[in-house]
């Protein structure tokens, strides 16, 4: 399997995932490009969408040297019709979407009283206006041919209050697609949800967190989902047991997330 340096992959032309066509956003790098690689493996047609042109097609040129097939599709998911071209032109050339995954995101390490209004706004319609626009392009179609799988990319600061623009926008992935996937219940269309806990990706870059995972076990998670699909997991594992405290015991997370020198 590629690393995040472009290195070949091997490649599984019969997969479980062979003849099926999966969108990927955010796919130039980290967890999205990833997931790129791990579904052409698993034999899957991908469509590679981003801002970065040059990312993208390093990532998609892994793929295709690796006997895969993989389409590259600009795009800005802060622009809604750059987002319904995506769509558009992914079913213009394959005829159908059997996967999406929405994983483009932004992060924030700002203190909100000190962030710009028009940052706030960029990150939730990256974060979470895009995911669910793509989503809505998409939909029809899959509940037409009644097959499909829609998976995104929230996080666990999505389960645990963190920071207040980042988690704000992974609450609300977390509530769209788990109300989405009750309406959708019986359609033939699957929708799941990956948490990601820190993950080694140019996001994390500079963080001092011990057990920082690559982003392949998400990946391979999200590839899993989509033969397998559930409700939720959590990536890593072990981010469970500070979610279990988040959910009963909050006044304890909170004295966690307390800064420093700071006085009751």
């Amino acid at each position: 399997m590629a690393s995040e340096s472009g290195h070949q992959m091997a490649l599984t032309t019969q997969g479980a995932l062979a003849s099926q066509v999966a969108i990927v956003t955010g796919a130039s790098s980290g967890i999205g490009a990833a997931t790129a690689r791990e579904l052409a493996r698993r034999g899957a047609t991908v469509v590679l969408a981003a801002r970065r042109a040059e990312e993208l097609e390093a990532q998609a040129a892994v793929i295709t040297a690796a006997g895969g097939q993989a389409l590259v599709v600009l795009t800005d998911m802060t622009d809604a019709a750059q987002v319904a071209r995506l769509a558009a032109r992914t079913l213009e050339v394959y005829g159908r979407v059997d996967v999406l995954v929405n994983n483009a995101g932004l992060g924030a390490d700002r203190a909100f009283a000190r962030t710009a209004p028009e940052d706030i706004t960029h990150t939730v319609q990256v974060n979470l206006l895009g995911t669910m626009l793509l989503t809505r392009a998409l939909l029809p179609e899959m509940l037409r041919q009644r097959r499909g799988a829609i998976i995104a990319v929230a996080s666990v600061a999505g389960l645990i209050a963190a920071e207040p623009i980042y988690s704000a926008t992974k609450y609300g992935v977390r509530g769209f697609m788990l109300s989405l996937r009750r309406q959708v219940a019986g359609s033939g269309v699957s929708v799941s949800l990956v948490s990601p806990g820190f993950i080694r990706t140019p996001l994390t870059r500079g963080l001092r967190v011990p057990l920082m995972p690559g982003p392949e076990v998400v990946a391979r998670r999200i590839a899993r989902l989509i033969t397998h699909p559930r409700r939720e997991v959590v990536v890593p594992r072990y981010y469970r047991v500070a979610v279990f405290f988040e959910r009963t015991m909050p006044w304890l997370v909170d004295l966690a997330f307390r800064p420093r020198g700071r006085g009751k």
